[in-house]
């Protein structure tokens, strides 16, 4: 196994829990610089990397292969543009960019220098959504006619000092949650032929979109997303209805809480959940519980390396970024306008 030698380009909360403990633990990654401008978090917790103070000086190390993008979203179009005339492999956390235009614009930039560029999409390793899928898959539920899927959250007031909560271009809760939201829809469905969306800033003194409410259409199926910031007693977290039954799971995966308390991907029973929170599915058969896979975003790195090193396809492809940045798009139209966009 050769080692990518890989860097991430800064250390916040994104670098801190979902990269750099997973590329560290990785043994077809070598992490060899963590950017870093101010604090010194770094030098504590991973000693022997570099510690490049800027971009420019981060994509002009030479043995960089691939750069992780985890910079403010308003950042990544220009960032990965930099990264890919560097002759640096990408991959860049959701959302990705802001426009079609700018997602196609790079897209080409990256297939012209036969370099890697897709997006960080942890979530498709959520234990609960790989239930979802193995369920729908399964064909247990017979026809799929409803999907509903809920990010509930609770924090009445307005974070200060972060970029997050500042008024800024699409900075908000429908491309930085939506695009998870959006992505798992496509990973189950592929592309609706439209879409309505309502969002909005529902807390006191807040800047940004802390609220959407997406409707999908497919013939004979109807996808719902929603997500906001004021939803203190939770519903389900997914609904999945069928011709033949019903599934539903109350909860969120457990690994990012994890990871923020310390815990490392390599420990005994990563992503598992006890059985008293696993879903119910209810059909013919009867209603009993259902096992929640175990949830696990090594393996997101783990098909980074394939594609380096074993030339396999991207486990997110370019057409599935491009619809993505399209639906968040058409969110926004529909807002504005009151219409259901149809593609």
């Amino acid at each position: 196994m050769r080692p990518i030698k890989t860097a991430i380009a800064s250390f916040g909360l994104s670098g801190q829990v979902f990269h750099a403990p997973f590329l560290n633990d990785h043994p077809g990654f070598d992490l060899i610089a963590i950017g870093e401008r101010s604090k010194d978090l770094v030098r504590h917790r991973y000693p022997n990397v570099v510690r490049p103070h800027s971009f420019e000086e981060l994509i002009s190390i030479h043995e960089v292969e691939l750069v992780v993008v985890n910079t403010p979203d308003v950042t990544h179009y220009d960032y990965c543009k930099k990264a890919l005339l560097s002759d640096k492999n990408v991959v860049v956390e959701k959302p990705f960019v802001f426009t079609v235009e700018e997602a196609k614009e790079l897209i080409n930039l990256a297939q012209d220098r036969g370099l890697l560029l897709t997006v960080y999409q942890n979530r498709r390793f959520d234990g609960d959504f790989l239930t979802v899928k193995q369920i729908k898959d399964s064909g247990n539920l017979g026809r799929i006619v409803e999907f509903e899927s809920d990010f509930q959250r609770y924090r009445n007031y307005v974070v200060e000092g972060t970029w997050k909560e500042r008024a800024d271009r699409h900075v908000g809760m429908t491309y930085n949650l939506g695009s998870h939201s959006l992505d798992q829809a496509l990973v189950l469905f592929g592309m609706p032929e439209g879409l309505w969306a309502t969002i909005d800033t529902l807390r006191d003194g807040g800047q940004v979109d802390d609220y959407f409410h997406i409707v999908l259409l497919y013939p004979r199926l109807k996808v719902t997303l929603r997500a906001g910031y004021l939803m203190r007693e939770q519903g389900p977290h997914f609904t999945l209805h069928g011709t033949a039954g019903s599934y539903m799971v109350y909860g969120i995966d457990p690994q990012e809480e994890a990871l923020k308390g310390g815990a490392l991907p390599c420990e005994e029973g990563w992503g598992s959940v006890p059985e008293s929170q696993w879903g119910i599915i209810n059909t013919d058969a009867g209603r009993e519980p259902y096992p929640t896979i175990a949830g696990d975003y090594r393996r997101y790195y783990d098909s980074i390396y394939r594609t380096l090193r074993g030339g396999d396809a991207p486990e997110v492809t370019h057409e599935q970024m491009i619809n993505l940045i399209r639906l968040l798009e058409a969110c926004f139209e529909s807002n504005e306008t009151g219409r259901t966009i149809w593609f």
